[in-house]
Order: C-alpha cells, then structure tokens, then sequence
C-alpha cells in the first residue's frame, strides 16, 4: 500500500516534550490483560498450562483499539506508539504500521506510517466531534505509548459492555483485510459491544484452561466459535468434542452462570466436511457433536445458552483460501452473530453504534 500523504509518521526523539501527551491505558477497548503496558490476550500469571502456539498468539494484540470522544474543534489524534518493524521483503509490508479511524460504523480515514521502531501517526479527524475509534496494526504488536488532540481535546470514550469472543484463526481475523474488518470487530460495531477478541490462530482446540480464563475475565456477553482445529490440527472423535464442549461451558459458567453464551460451530470448510481425519471423524459430525453439546445444554436448564449453526453462513465463494472467509464472509457471519445476540441483548446492555 502507498504511503498516505494524510499521515504524520516521524521517529520519537527521546527528548521530545510530554507536555499534551495523555496516558492511552483509559482510552484502550478489546483488552483481556495488560503485561506491564502491553496488552495480551492470555492471563500472564498463568501461561505455562497454555500450548506453545496459543502462548505466542495471545502475545499478538489482536482486536485491541484506542476509542476516544473529540471536543469539537479537535483538528487530529496523534498517537506516539511502539511496534515491530516488517522484516525485508514482506510483502505487506506497507499495512503492518497501518492505523485505520473509524467513526460508528463508518470509515474516517486511514494512514500509514513508516515502519520505525518507536513513532508518531496523526489521524485528521471531521470536524464537530464526536466518539471515534483508532484501530491498530495486529501483527507488528504494537504498544500505544500516548495519545495527543491536536487544536481540541481528548476524553475516553464512554464503556461499552464487554463481548468475549473465543475461538481461532477465523475469530482472530484471518484473510480479513483490515482489523476492523473481521467479524467480532464487525459484529461488535453494529451491537454496540466491546468485543474483545480472544481468538487464535491453529488454536481454540477445547483447551480448558483457557475456559478458565474466561470464567475469570469480566464480560457481558460470551461467544465461543471454535471446532474445525479439531478435525486436523489436533484431531477429534465427535464424543470426544461433545464431552469437551459441555466441560468448556461447564467452566465458563463458573464465572458466568447467568451471561448469555452463543455458541457458532464450525463455518465451511469444503476439504473437510466429509472427509475422515486420522481418527474417522469428518467436520460434519464434529459440528453436529457441538450443536448437540449446547442444545443438550440448553435443554436441561442453561436458559442463557444459544447456538448458531456456522455451515449455513457461508459458501464456497466467501472463502479466500477455502478455509478462512474474506471481507464478505467475516461480514456474513457478524450478521448472523448480531442478530442472534441482537434478539437477547436488552437495554442497558445493548447499546447500538451510530
């Protein structure tokens, strides 16, 4: 992508004034945890019960953004951060340090800066005010040092209840061309959430400890969508997943027994819904093992507790690698997941963007 013009980037002098800077901690959403000041998504206290893989994901701040209400009259939003600098030759190079403004569920604007790193952005913002979202470039890790208005003034936005959102490669945003752009952002928008993503990639394989890290985060509202690592990468029987599913509610519910919990099995995947894994299981019978799990659930008194077929949401031409959807298949599922949770979620807890 081409350096925008409309950004500011520059290399942080180490004696440049602090005068203007604002602390970023009150103005970050989609945090799990914070390790010292960088935000991961995995309990830091308890990373050795963890795989390796998911240990290293959760390191990625996926999800995380900077939301903020401008006074009117603020100019622009200058955020002095700290990030990994692509290595030579990546291909994507010009979005890993591409920071993306959002107003509701509108684009403002983006800008890209050169990698350096430690730097500054400046987004301009529309004039009259308003509440706006900064969205970060995942994959570098970045870290928001201060944020700065620029002719204006910056308070935190205001909270927004919490949506956990568990799952792997296609929670975390996979072929998604732009963070905001994956369908827990998505979703998240048109409901007005916090979502807080808590997917990762090669992951999300029923780990029970991380159902415990749920049980102990905060949240409002719960969706688990994982299950077709379970065919392949750490392959599954259907009762193995059935058993698994009801023990990961099982433990979530320690922390949240009254939270409305969605469950979404397993979106199309066109090499594996009919073919057997090493232990005979397809993805089709993986799913129906997990819809069965949440209905039995449900049916013997988990009043909160929805499902959410995942293989009607999609078809062939949503995927961009035939596993993991593409802009308009994250955006099919957020529909669908929005007007799910859309139907339980009543006021104060819903509270729709603009």
């Amino acid at each position: 992508m081409p350096h925008d013009p409309r950004c500011e980037a520059t290399t942080t002098p180490r004696s440049e004034a602090q005068v203007g800077w604002l602390d970023p901690a009150p103005f970050l959403r989609g945090t799990a945890w914070l390790d010292g000041n960088r935000p991961v998504r995995a309990d830091p206290d308890d990373l050795e019960r963890l795989p390796w893989d998911i240990a290293e994901r959760a390191a990625l701040p996926i999800g995380v953004r900077i939301e903020f209400t401008a006074a009117p009259g603020t100019r622009a939003v200058r955020l002095r951060y700290r990030a990994a600098v692509p290595e030579s030759g990546d291909p994507l190079a010009g979005l890993r340090h591409c920071f993306a403004l959002w107003s509701g569920t509108r684009l403002v604007g983006e800008a890209c800066a050169a990698p350096a790193p430690e730097a500054t952005v400046t987004l301009p913002l529309p004039p009259g005010g308003g509440v706006f979202t900064l969205h970060l470039p995942e994959g570098q890790a970045p870290v928001p040092l201060a944020l700065q208005a620029l002719g204006g003034a910056l308070s935190p936005a205001p909270a927004q209840p919490r949506w956990l959102v568990h799952g792997d490669s296609i929670t975390e945003g996979w072929w998604s061309t732009r963070p905001a752009h994956s369908w827990p952002a998505t979703a998240g928008r048109l409901l007005g959430l916090d979502a807080v993503n808590l997917g990762y990639a090669g992951g999300a394989r029923g780990e029970l400890p991380l159902a415990e890290h749920l049980a102990r985060l905060p949240g409002e509202v719960i969706t688990l969508a994982f299950g077709t690592n379970c065919w392949s990468t750490v392959p599954a029987t259907a009762d193995w997943l059935y058993a698994t599913v009801r023990a990961f509610v099982s433990l979530v519910r320690q922390g949240h027994p009254d939270t409305p919990l969605l469950i979404v099995s397993p979106v199309l995947r066109p090499a594996a819904e009919h073919t057997r894994n090493v232990l005979g299981a397809t993805l089709t019978e993986l799913r129906r093992a997990m819809e069965r799990a949440g209905r039995d659930l449900a049916a013997e008194g988990d009043t909160r507790l929805l499902v959410l077929p995942g293989r009607p949401l999609l078809g062939p031409e949503h995927l961009a690698d035939g596993l993991h959807p593409d802009d308009r298949g994250h955006a099919r599922i957020a529909a669908a997941v929005a007007e799910v949770l859309g139907g339980v979620l009543e006021p104060p807890l819903r509270r729709p963007a603009s």
